[in-house]
């Protein structure tokens, strides 16, 4: 079996098999819409924050296979990290994303497997939603805000 073929196999898996995918979450700190208007993909996202550490990550919605797959792969990634970490973290998928070598293939998980995504430049923005979506979260958590809708046009 290929690394592509390997990939394809996680990215499937995410999809039939979401990880982390919850309509709400107990006691979350922040709660985020995003959306990406050119395909029509919809996204909750919902984080739990303790002691400056990313307690809990859901998300929810409709959208594409690589959508889905990535918010779920992004979630299994982050749960446990402190937040300027998964900032930092979302920050190397964003530039995997835009082609670049990701600076911590580890530290992604399974969202490593979206790499062959950058040559696909429309569905570039599909893969990152979930990520930048966390980002957001995260900053807003940061900011002191509860909640926001955001379109997402990376």
């Amino acid at each position: 079996m290929s690394m592509e073929d390997l990939y394809q196999e996680i990215i499937l898996d995410h999809y039939r098999k979401p990880k982390n995918r919850a309509p709400e979450l107990a006691d979350e700190a922040v709660h985020v819409h995003h959306s990406n208007p050119l395909c029509g993909d919809e996204m909750d996202l919902r984080i739990r924050v303790v002691d400056d550490r990313l307690d809990a990550v859901v998300f929810d919605g409709e959208g594409c296979s690589i959508s889905q797959a990535s918010a779920s792969a992004m979630t299994q990634a982050a749960v446990g990290r402190e937040l300027k970490d998964a900032l930092d973290l979302a920050e190397d998928f964003r530039r995997m994303m835009h082609g670049d070598d990701p600076a911590r293939p580890d530290d992604l998980g399974d969202g490593i497997a979206f790499t062959g995504v950058a040559k696909f430049p429309v569905r570039v923005k599909c893969a990152l939603l979930g990520w930048m979506a966390l980002r957001d979260a995260i900053q807003t958590f940061e900011r002191g805000a509860s909640a926001h809708t955001v379109t997402h046009e990376e």
